[in-house]
This record gives structure tokens, C-alpha cells and sequence, in this order.
């Protein structure tokens, strides 16, 4: 299988730990690549060095799996949730991201353990949150 971006593999991207089923359609494949054209690479060529990807495409039984929201954009390949591999250098990243970029959301999650990005093909909200679980 192709690449999603010239920085995430298919394989990096449908990765999961649960034995399950994680294959895009078709149109969830092109969700992926337009969130990975027009967030995951200007991120990663803002910070200049390598972004691991912590979920990005779930299946309905993966999502379920581990404990996603029924509603969450992951489903339909329109999030990634990444990371720089520190809190510190997350927040700029998220805080970069949110002044530059187009995106449905954005959300720097458990103290800036990761950010969690999404891209909705013409409807984006550019909506901002912070989420502390």
C-alpha cells in the first residue's frame, strides 16, 4: 500500500495494538491524506524533525476498543493524534498549529501529552480546546 503523506506510512497510520480489524475505505483514505497534506506535514516541517502518530485512522471496533467517542473523527480518517515526544516542545507545537494552519480541531490533550488535530473536507470550525482526562 501507498503512503498517506511523504512522512506517514499506511501501515504507521492504521497501526493498532488491539487484533482487530483497521482498514479505510476508500473515502476514508482520502479523509486521511488530505489531514495529513494539510496538518501533519506543514507540522512536521515546522518542527523540523520526525512527529510519531498515536492513532490515526480507527476502525468502529478499534475505536470502541479503546474507548473513543462514538462521534470521534478518527472514524471517518479526519484526525491524528501525534506527538513530538515531549510535553514541552507539544504545546509549541500545538500552539504553532492553531495560529497557522486549517483545521476543524485542534486540542492539546492531557497537559500536552499529545495534540489531536482534525480536517473536515470545506467545513472546518477551527475549534480550539484543551482536554485534561
Amino acid at each position: 500500500m501507498e503512503n498517506i503523506s511523504e512522512h506517514i506510512t499506511f501501515k504507521e497510520a492504521t497501526y493498532t495494538s488491539k487484533k482487530l480489524p483497521n482498514v479505510p475505505s476508500e473515502n476514508e483514505l482520502k479523509a486521511m491524506k488530505l489531514v495529513a497534506l494539510l496538518c501533519f506535514e506543514p507540522m512536521r516541517k515546522w518542527y523540523g524533525k520526525p512527529l510519531k502518530v498515536n492513532s490515526f485512522f480507527r476502525s468502529k471496533e478499534v475505536n470502541k476498543a479503546v474507548g473513543g467517542a462514538s462521534t470521534s473523527q478518527h472514524l471517518f480518517g479526519e484526525a491524528i493524534d501525534l506527538t513530538t515526544g515531549s510535553i514541552e516542545d507539544n504545546v509549541k507545537l500545538f500552539e504553532w498549529a492553531k495560529s497557522n494552519l486549517t483545521y476543524d480541531q485542534i486540542i492539546l490533550e492531557n497537559n500536552g501529552v499529545w495534540v489531536h488535530i482534525s480536517y473536515r473536507s470545506g467545513r472546518n470550525r477551527q475549534q480550539v480546546l484543551r482536554i485534561n482526562k
